[in-house]
């Protein structure tokens, strides 16, 4: 590839929001990267959870979560289940010495929120996606969830 390709490869790259590109052929390798090195450090987690309180609003669900945030449950159980939209640490309360945000046959108003998902120190706030009550808490506070896993079952009201 001579220097006019590059210059012209360069640019089409640097006007869109691609960040790494990579051309291996069998004469030549090119490997353009965009933005700061990424540098990964190994920390060790600590050995009890650790609560901090949210400090920003909840981020809206994407498409693909939203749609995972509830559906159907199996035929023998009634309602519909929340689920994890990501992979972390569930929790029922906002501290360890605090209440949980809901029970058993409580009815949450929607946007109420239901438990915190803790992923990479970060206190996700899971909020109902419209009025309903609880019937099922499917998880254990501090236990490790994957994305999709239930929550809770809950039955619209």
């Amino acid at each position: 590839m001579d220097i006019k390709d590059l210059k012209l490869l360069i640019r089409m790259i640097t006007e869109t929001d691609i960040t790494e590109f990579e051309l291996d052929n069998a004469e030549e390798k090119i490997v353009i990267r965009r933005g700061p090195k990424t540098e990964y450090i190994n920390v060790a987690a600590p050995p009890h959870p650790v609560f901090a309180a949210p400090h920003h609003a909840p981020a809206p669900l994407s498409p693909v979560a939203s749609h995972a945030a509830t559906s159907a449950t199996p035929a023998n159980e009634p309602g519909d289940t929340v689920n994890s939209p990501i992979v972390g640490t569930f929790y029922r309360s906002p501290a360890p010495d605090a209440a949980p945000y809901i029970e058993v046959g409580q009815v949450v108003e929607k946007g109420q929120v239901l438990c915190i998902v803790e992923a990479m120190k970060l206190m996700n706030e899971i909020e109902a996606e419209y009025r309903c009550k609880v019937l099922k808490i499917c998880k254990d506070n501090a236990q490790a969830v994957e994305f999709g896993d239930p929550l809770f079952v809950v039955e619209r009201v």
